[in-house]
């Protein structure tokens, strides 16, 4: 026999089932990186989602593919337009065709040093993620990834030792392939899960990649010299697709932001001191460290002025961020010029 008592208890079930998160009412995003898992930078990600899934009370829910299991960096993108993936953690050259100004920090040369990087990111990466957001994607606080150095089976002193050499560039990356081109040298372009293969059968025969990642994917094993000039700086991000983004309430949004730029901040810091690290790692298992003719850089960034000529012209690179970014270095240069000066006025 049905009684009151037991109306009740049911009616307190089924309101308890309804306010009581579940996964069937979570949001669901998927999120892929080349990043093999067990990376620092990957268990401070994990945890960062947790926190989220936390916060949010089991509203958002990130799941996350590492090692490449859902292909290169333009395979990812490919699966985020199509809605197979909501985002990314990739490498900024990968996202020009959404704001053709990240790769102002890619430029060949255009660093000479890290206090030089971190001048104009503290005023420039906004614009950045500005850009980005006006293309269709949230990404979060910039991270480092480093210099990129050359890492060569022959050693190179300056552009005319790099003729004939045979170089890697990231499959579908045409920009990259002109920056390389610049210097008179083929580049060879392979996805990023073919490059130790390609360099144990001569296919390639360098590499212009952070040490981090040459020692993280196991490629110094290849070759035998890094040549000591920071050639470009790389950075990364983690982007999700805007109109993904957006169907999290508004709170859940301001939650993600948060936990996320903390995340990217802590990568960001850990990544600089890594990538010193890892340049001596390299040093300390055998590869030689080659010195560039320095009476040569004027001619390495001639050559490399051709190529960001020919990017502006075709419309891939604006002529404002350039000048914003050589105003910004030449703000710099100025300071720790004026600065040398007073330390030699003061010794005196």
């Amino acid at each position: 026999m049905f009684r009151p008592k037991d109306s009740l208890l049911l009616v307190l079930c089924v309101l308890i089932a309804l306010l009581a998160p579940s996964d069937a009412m979570a949001k669901r995003y998927k999120i892929a990186t080349i990043s093999p898992d067990g990376l620092g930078w990957m268990n401070k990600l994990r945890a960062g989602v947790d926190e989220i899934k936390e916060q949010t009370d089991g509203r958002v829910v990130f799941k996350i593919y590492p090692g490449g299991v859902q292909g290169d960096d333009y395979t990812v993108l490919r699966k985020m337009r199509i809605g197979q993936l909501q985002g990314g953690a990739v490498t900024a050259s990968s996202l020009t065709r959404f704001y053709p100004d990240l790769q102002l920090y890619n430029l060949p040369l255009e660093f000479r040093n890290r206090e030089e990087v971190d001048y104009v990111r503290e005023r420039m990466d906004q614009r950045i993620i500005s850009g980005l957001h006006d293309g269709g994607l949230v990404s979060f606080r910039l991270t480092e990834t480093g210099f990129a150095y050359l890492l060569t089976k022959k050693p190179i002193t300056n552009v005319e030792e790099m003729q004939g050499v045979k170089i890697w560039v990231p499959e579908g990356d045409p920009i990259a392939a002109k920056l390389i081109q610049s210097f008179g040298i083929s580049p060879i372009p392979l996805p990023i899960t073919d490059v130790l293969a390609g360099l144990q059968t001569g296919l390639i025969d360098a590499v212009a990649v952070p040490p981090i990642v040459a020692l993280a994917l196991q490629w110094h094993n290849q070759v035998a010299y890094v040549t000591n000039l920071p050639l470009m700086y790389i950075y990364s991000m983690m982007a999700i697709d805007k109109k993904a983004f957006q169907t999290m309430a508004k709170g859940d949004q301001a939650i993600v932001l948060e936990v996320m730029n903390g995340v990217f901040e802590a990568v960001d810091k850990d990544n600089r001191v890594d990538n010193v690290k890892a340049y001596d790692a390299l040093l300390a298992q055998g590869i030689k460290e080659v010195q560039p003719d320095l009476s040569k850089l004027d001619s390495w960034r001639a050559q490399a002025q051709t190529s960001i000529d020919d990017l502006i012209a075709d419309g891939k690179l604006s002529q404002q961020g350039l000048d914003l970014l050589r105003q910004n270095l030449k703000a710099v240069r100025d300071q720790h010029s004026d600065s040398d000066s007073d330390s030699d006025s003061d010794s005196e």
